[in-house]
C-alpha cells in the first residue's frame, strides 16, 4: 500500500511537470498551427523555414490564456494517473500471487530466460491493459479539454460536468473513443521493448563485462525509446479519434474529416504523410507540399 501511494505521488508530480508538453503535443497532433513558419537554422546550421517549437507555442498559449492556460485538462489527467496506478498495482499483485505462468507449465522460469521475459511481459501487458481501459474515459476528457483551445469553446469545463456531457451526447461508447488503437500501441510497444532488450542483453552483452547491470538498464531505455517511435502512429490515431466529431472545432472539418472508424483515420493520415505529426516539438520541418492557411491556422 505504501509503495502504491509513493508511486501515485511521484506520478502526480511528473504529470504536473509534463502537462504543458503534452498539451502542446496534442494541439500539434490535431493540426493546429497558430503561428506561421519562421526562418531558423536546422541541426547543421543551414537556414530553413521551420514551424514554431515547444517554447514559441507555449508563449502563444500564455499570451492568450495566461500561465494557467498551460494546465488545461490537468484535473482529469491526474484522476487517470491516480486510478491507473492503483489498478495496475492491484492487477500485477494478483497475477503474481496466483503464480500465473504463460510458458513453462506452471514451473518457475529462470530469471533472464526467454520464458521468464514472456511471463513477465504478459503480466505487465494485462496490468497495463486493465489500467488503460479503466482510465480511458478520463483520457478522453483530458484531450477534449485541451482541444477546446482551438475553437475557444468551454464545453468541457470540469471532470464531473464533462462526464455528463459525454454521456448525454455520445452515451457509454463516447468514453472509449480511440481506445482500440491506444491498447494496440501499448501492447506492441511493451513487447517490442522487452523482446529487443532480451535479445541485446542475451547476445550482445557479456555478463563478465564490468557495469553489466547499468548497460542492461541502458539497453532497456534505448529499446523503450525505439518502441515508442515505432508505435507512435497508434498514439496519434487514438488521440485524434478521441476528439473526432465531438462537437469541438479541433475534431471537425477543416481540421479533420469525420472518421467512421480508427482505420479510416489511419488511412487518411497515411495518404497525407502525417503519421508522425506531433512526434517532435523541436526543429519542426514544414510539411512537404502543404500550404499554410493563416486564417485557419493550419496546413492543407
Amino acid at each position: 500500500m505504501a509503495d502504491t501511494c509513493g508511486q501515485v505521488l511521484l506520478g502526480s508530480g511528473l504529470t504536473v511537470l509534463s502537462h504543458p508538453l503534452m498539451y502542446i503535443k496534442v494541439l500539434v497532433q490535431v493540426g493546429h498551427e497558430p503561428l506561421p513558419p519562421t526562418l531558423g537554422r536546422n541541426l547543421f546550421g543551414r537556414q530553413v523555414y521551420q514551424l514554431p517549437g515547444l517554447f514559441a507555442y507555449a508563449k502563444h498559449i500564455i499570451k492568450i490564456d495566461g500561465k494557467s492556460g498551460l494546465f488545461n485538462g490537468l484535473a482529469p489527467r491526474l484522476c487517470a494517473g491516480t486510478i491507473g496506478t492503483i489498478v495496475h498495482s492491484r492487477v500485477l499483485q494478483k497475477s503474481q500471487e496466483s503464480k500465473f505462468e504463460v510458458v513453462g507449465g506452471g514451473q518457475k522460469a529462470e530469471e533472464g530466460s526467454l520464458q521468464h521475459v514472456v511471463n513477465e511481459t504478459t503480466r505487465e501487458m494485462i496490468a497495463r491493459s486493465c489500467a488503460t481501459i479503466v482510465t480511458h474515459p478520463f483520457h478522453v476528457i483530458t484531450l477534449r479539454c485541451m482541444v477546446q483551445f482551438i475553437g475557444r469553446e468551454a464545453k468541457y469545463s470540469g471532470v464531473f460536468d464533462s462526464v455528463i456531457t459525454v454521456y448525454r451526447e455520445e452515451g457509454i461508447l463516447g468514453f472509449f473513443a480511440g481506445l482500440i488503437p491506444r491498447l494496440l500501441g501499448d501492447v506492441l510497444s511493451l513487447w517490442i521493448c522487452n523482446m529487443l532488450a532480451h535479445l541485446i542483453n542475451t547476445y550482445a552483452i557479456d555478463d563478465s563485462m564490468s557495469h553489466t547491470s547499468e548497460i542492461k538498464n541502458c539497453s532497456q531505455a534505448v529499446t523503450g525509446f525505439l518502441a515508442s517511435m515505432l508505435t507512435y502512429p497508434f498514439v496519434l490515431v487514438s488521440n485524434l479519434m478521441a476528439v473526432n466529431n465531438c462537437g469541438l472545432a479541433g475534431g471537425l472539418p477543416p481540421y479533420a474529416p469525420i472518421y467512421p472508424t480508427w482505420l479510416d483515420c489511419w488511412s487518411h493520415l497515411s495518404r497525407e504523410g502525417n503519421m508522425s505529426r506531433g512526434n517532435s516539438l523541436f526543429f519542426r520541418k514544414l510539411p512537404v507540399g502543404k500550404t499554410y492557411a493563416i486564417d485557419q491556422k493550419r496546413f492543407f
